[in-house]
């Protein structure tokens, strides 16, 4: 009789441990992912930058995929650590992933910017501010509302 609760003695994986999670790793893609998906519905178009950021971070989480946006998954500084190709093979995923979620207009304006992180931040420093200047004109136009030779205030 065989005991199954035993593993193989090759495997590195402990006795009675369960085996690792592979989505769990942010350098796990699954196989039906690949550079042409597009993960949101709306493109980012300038306009609508927060909607689409807030959109955007879901869905690279959900890949768990953050990581090589918000720079906590950086690429390995030793070239002979097995990661590195990993690391790129993710990060070139993830900026197909960003560069399929903006316009072409906008797509077409990103420098050659290797490094996911580096994308987003460009995109976080260009459209982040939004509608402040608008807001701020808005704001004193409706300052200098009159009704009748008297300001609206009054």
């Amino acid at each position: 009789m065989i005991d199954t609760d035993l593993p193989p003695p090759h495997s590195s994986i402990p006795w009675n441990s369960t085996p690792p999670n592979p989505i769990e790793d942010s350098y796990y893609l699954h196989h039906g992912e690949n550079p042409s998906l597009m993960l949101v519905s709306q493109q980012l178009n300038g306009d609508n930058y927060h909607t689409w950021v807030r959109d955007m971070s879901k869905a690279l989480s959900t890949k768990n995929k953050m990581g090589f946006v918000n720079g906590t998954l950086k690429k390995p500084a030793n070239t002979s650590d097995p990661k590195v190709s990993a690391w790129k093979r993710c990060n070139d995923m993830v900026l197909s992933w960003l560069l399929n979620s903006v316009t072409k207009n906008i797509a077409s304006s990103i420098p050659c910017i290797d490094v996911a992180a580096d994308v987003w931040k460009d995109l976080q420093e260009r459209f982040s501010q939004g509608n402040q200047l608008r807001i701020f004109k808005l704001k004193k136009a409706v300052s200098s509302l009159t009704q009748e030779q008297k300001s609206v205030s009054d």
